[in-house]
This record gives structure tokens, C-alpha cells and sequence, in this order.
């Protein structure tokens, strides 16, 4: 899996680049055979005035599925890593469940066994 992590608007610091790549390795861990490549945009919407403005986006190209774009805003930038993370993690696995359900077709119904459902003589 390629990760590229990018801050717009101040310095990406060796810290925050760590934080970012561990936290989505840890959401993606199960399903990294299907990734290509991650984009990871961190900005500062407000600049120095503060507030909720600290914008995390995460772009996950997948081999076999739709690609997934997370964004999550907070007023701590850690915070909005996580939670983002989380949520790429849960969409990833849900969009290739997806797939994988359409490329597989429905699971069977069980089969019903008409000897086991006459009475007993």
C-alpha cells in the first residue's frame, strides 16, 4: 500500500506523518491486499484563528472496488486523523464486501429437505 500524506497551508511534521500512517494502517490492515494507493490531505481551514477548522481527507483507490473519500473536520487535527481513519476503515470493508457480493451473487438458500418435514409414522 502507497501512502502519501500532504499538508496544505502549514509544515507536515515527522510526528503528525507518523500518527497518520499508523492510524490508517491500523484501520486498513485487513484489507491492504486491496489497496493501491492512499492520499492523505491535511489542512488548516481557518489559519491562525482557530476553531473547528482542522481538515483531514483520506482518498482510498481500490484494486476491485469504488474509490472511498473520507473528509472529517475538528478543532484538533489528531482527532480528525482518527476519526477519519475509522471511518475510511468501515467504508473500505463494506465497499469490498460489496463487490464481493457481486461478483459471488447471493448466498444460497438453504435447502429444503421434504423427508425430515412428514410426520413420524
Amino acid at each position: 500500500m502507497q501512502i502519501d500524506v500532504q499538508a496544505l497551508g502549514f509544515e507536515l511534521t515527522p510526528a503528525l506523518r507518523s500518527h497518520a500512517v499508523r492510524r490508517l494502517h491500523f484501520a486498513l490492515g485487513r484489507s491492504d491486499a486491496q489497496v493501491s494507493r492512499l492520499w492523505v490531505r491535511l489542512s488548516d481551514l481557518n489559519g491562525p484563528r482557530g476553531g473547528e477548522d482542522k481538515r483531514c481527507q483520506v482518498r482510498v483507490t481500490l484494486t476491485d472496488a469504488p474509490e472511498v473519500v473520507i473528509e472529517d473536520t475538528e478543532a484538533d487535527l489528531y482527532v480528525a486523523i482518527d476519526r477519519a481513519a475509522d471511518r475510511a476503515g468501515r467504508t473500505v470493508a463494506r465497499r469490498l464486501e460489496r463487490s464481493r457480493d457481486q461478483r459471488h451473487g447471493p448466498p444460497p438458500s438453504p435447502a429444503i429437505d421434504e423427508a425430515s418435514d412428514a410426520p413420524s409414522p
